[in-house]
């Protein structure tokens, strides 16, 4: 499985994760709120059962002939007395104390008054309040949440894959086929361009150019296919190119194929351009671009082909005088055709712009209907 495939399949299967997640997150989100409800309720009765326990400890005191009262202290609680005029007589946290004076329905703070009757202490009432938080219980929730996105995700990552199985298995099959075909097809079509390449060097003739340009369209959709067959796995290494020269050959290849429809190519190649990248992937973008070209453009018209140095930059141009183009993004996509009249396995720019993305290559492409399209390509 091939690195894009992977992406796709992880994707997917994260995707269909969150959906169930947020499905599940409708119940589990009311089942937080009793949580809450109950926590909160929970440790009401405790502050509840503590300030009894205070309030009782008061009249055990009033009760006795002590001198002194020891003040029931926890860690957890806070307690306030409170005389008359709401006079503070004694706090356990004193901050804490003024503050619920001034406002007892703070977030995050319990609090019980007790009123209290007539006591040695002359205390009129007592407010124990505490501190809280549903802290645990969100902590609680994002671990739930998270080991059961984790079990979600693999387990639908695990479906996926065995769901694709089949398809892989039929994948691998029709790309030993293909390779198998693609070098069965090799030989002969070196043999026939041969034949051919003899047979005008002893006579041409309108036929023979006709059979030798059928053969070199045939030659370059083989070679489409084989590289968009390979380049998953085969490493294609940069060299140190002669780019003017390699492309003054190419466009000799393309000169009778552009001859049938009277087309002219004008040609302005600055000499001595070197390029640092894999041969074979520069003809893709350079046979592509030219065959397009002269594919779209009516007879009688002429192709400007342009190599230059601007800026540092090397920049290869073919500006051609057909139909336009209607959408210069759509035609970068696999299998996309803007006219399937022309034919065509939609695969040749696809091929084009997934070399220049490899290789840091920036695309233009400046058209209008029914005048033409001028196709830039900028190395770095």
């Amino acid at each position: 499985m091939i690195e894009k495939d992977k992406r796709y399949i992880y994707t997917l299967a994260f995707f269909y994760s969150m959906l169930i997640i947020s499905v599940v997150s409708i119940p589990a989100y009311f089942y937080i709120s009793v949580e809450k409800k109950s926590y909160k309720q929970a440790q009401m009765q405790d502050l509840q059962h503590y300030a009894y326990g205070v309030e009782k400890s008061i009249y055990d005191f009033s009760r006795t002939n002590k001198h002194i009262f020891n003040f029931p202290r926890s860690l957890f609680y806070t307690s306030c007395l409170y005389g008359s005029s709401t006079k503070l007589l004694f706090a356990t946290d004193e901050t804490l104390c003024k503050s619920i004076t001034i406002d007892r329905s703070q977030d995050g703070l319990l609090s019980k008054e007790i009123l209290l009757s007539p006591n040695r202490l002359q205390a009129d009432r007592i407010i124990i309040a505490k501190r809280f938080s549903y802290k645990n219980i969100y902590t609680k929730a994002f671990i739930a949440a998270l080991f059961l996105g984790a079990i979600i995700f693999f387990m639908t990552l695990f479906f996926i894959k065995i769901s694709l199985r089949p398809l892989e298995k039929a994948n691998r099959y029709l790309n030993v086929f293909f390779n198998d075909a693609m070098h069965e097809l090799k030989t002969p079509l070196g043999v026939m361009q041969l034949n051919l390449e003899f047979l005008r060097d002893k006579g041409d003739s309108k036929v023979l150019r006709r059979l030798y340009n059928s053969m070199q369209s045939i030659i370059l959709i083989y070679e489409d296919i084989e590289y968009h067959i390979k380049y998953t796995h085969v490493e294609y290494k940069a060299e140190n190119l002669n780019f003017s020269h390699f492309l003054q050959n190419r466009i000799n290849v393309f000169l009778d194929l552009a001859g049938i429809k009277n087309i002219s190519i004008e040609e302005n190649i600055e000499d001595g351009l070197f390029l640092n990248i894999n041969r074979i992937e520069i003809q893709r973008i350079i046979d592509n671009t030219i065959s397009n070209a002269i594919k779209y453009s009516p007879k009688d018209t002429q192709i400007k082909i342009r190599l230059y140095k601007e800026n540092n930059h090397t920049i290869f141009s073919v500006q051609d005088q057909g139909v336009g183009i209607k959408d210069t993004q759509k035609i970068f996509e696999r299998y996309a055709r803007e006219d399937v009249i022309q034919g065509g396995f939609g695969i040749g720019l696809s091929i084009v712009k997934h070399i220049c993305d490899k290789n840091g290559i920036k695309i233009s492409v400046d058209t209008q209907l029914a005048q033409g399209s001028l196709f830039s390509y900028t190395f770095s």
